[in-house]
């Protein structure tokens, strides 16, 4: 019997966003994307017969931005009911932690010590932190440039009194920083799905049921350990 979702590829070629902003769900090693992103892509690919080829980004934002451009045929990024307006979302297969770096004896000692008064919070653009940010934030300035590792980069530079990120890209960053520590409190939990272009998508019944065998099967629990 056909797979339903063999109609993702038919040209034979299944491409995939990948973000490589995230690097807890995303490594690039000698050019090649690997981790939990790429393997599922890769399965899927397998399943339907197709052969995956990465679309690389380097920020949801930006992947989030080409939903209708016919850019690619599949993706990863973290659920948000504003994004659903313009992509469909399989159930999640990982949630992560955001958090923020601060710099050591300045102001922002804690994640609630960010939202005051006077305080800039700076997170990258179309983050799902970011947004999760604009619609919570109460008293701080909220402060929004380029990809994660911009936004990181511009926080080093002297930018902001906190930066917001996923707790593995801040620790991966700033882990050699003497200047620098990761919070150890939560600003957000993000839940990571597949996605496909356009809201409702009639394929998202079927890469749902994809994803649920790659959970139940350990398939995903395997490849993020």
């Amino acid at each position: 019997m056909t797979n339903p979702l063999g109609a993702l590829a038919p040209t034979g070629v299944l491409r995939v966003a990948i973000n490589t902003g995230n690097s807890a769900l995303v490594q690039m090693v000698d050019g090649v994307p690997q981790g939990i992103c790429p393997a599922l892509a890769r399965r899927l690919a397998q399943k339907i017969g197709a052969r995956m080829e990465p679309v690389i980004y380097d920020g949801a934002g930006k992947v989030f931005a080409d939903a209708a451009g016919d850019v690619w045929d599949l993706a990863f990024l973290a659920i948000d009911a504003t994004r659903a307006k313009a992509i469909s979302f399989t159930r999640p297969y990982h949630v992560i932690e955001a958090t923020y770096a601060v710099r050591k004896g300045g102001p922002v000692q804690s994640v609630e010590d960010a939202d005051r008064e006077g305080r800039t919070v700076l997170t990258s653009i179309g983050s799902a932190y970011d947004m999760y940010l604009a619609a919570n934030l109460k008293h701080a300035v909220h402060d929004r440039t380029g990809t994660p590792t911009e936004s990181f980069a511009a926080f080093r530079d002297g930018r902001g009194d906190a930066v917001a990120g996923v707790r593995a890209s801040l620790d991966r960053f700033f882990g050699d920083d003497p200047d620098v520590e990761i919070l150890p409190g939560v600003v957000t939990k993000v839940e990571q799905a597949m996605v496909l272009p356009g809201a409702n998508n009639p394929m998202i019944a079927a890469l749902d049921a994809f994803m649920a065998k790659a959970i139940a099967d350990g398939f995903v629990a395997a490849k993020l350990a």
